[in-house]
């Protein structure tokens, strides 16, 4: 098993009835925006993660679709869950940017999942390729989000 502290959180989370449910929502006090759209990481690995919200009043907008920043703060969360699931521990990570293209009406639930290559954890800039899809497959939002990656200051010994 891994020693990454995320990866071993959600599993340890999983044995649990409502193991990812309650993942979620302890991943999602991070930034407290992630929980407005009540989210479940459903499948979490190395250079992966996925998850899932559902329309509901909360997260459309005046024409009954899920609105943009709702579709981005799921993006978000999902990089954010792949890269402290993923980048080994003598770096860290900064977003730097983000870059959306929204591609269809997004008029059910949405499933995002961001994804990156193995040899994405080196320093400088790194592409976290990220989509929504609505239930019947279709892309709804698909984009980039770039992340600076920087080697950890030295701990000081006093």
């Amino acid at each position: 098993m891994s020693d990454n502290y995320l990866l071993k959180l959600y599993h340890q989370c999983l044995k649990y009835p409502f193991g990812r449910t309650i993942f979620s929502r302890m991943f999602a006090r991070k930034a407290p925006y992630f929980a407005t759209i009540k989210p479940t990481i459903t499948e979490l690995k190395p250079n992966y993660c996925e998850l899932r919200f559902k329309k509901r009043k909360a997260v459309q907008n005046h024409i009954g679709t899920v609105h943009a920043i709702a579709l981005c703060n799921g993006l978000e969360m999902a990089m954010g869950a792949l890269a402290e699931a993923s980048i080994p521990k003598h770096l860290r990570w900064i977003p730097k940017g983000m870059t959306v293209q929204y591609t269809a009406k997004a008029d059910s639930d949405i499933r995002i999942i961001a994804e990156c290559s193995a040899d994405s954890w080196q320093a400088g800039d790194s592409a976290i390729c990220v989509r929504g899809l609505r239930a019947d497959g279709q892309v709804v939002i698909e984009g980039t989000i770039t992340i600076y990656i920087s080697e950890k200051p030295s701990q000081k010994s006093s």
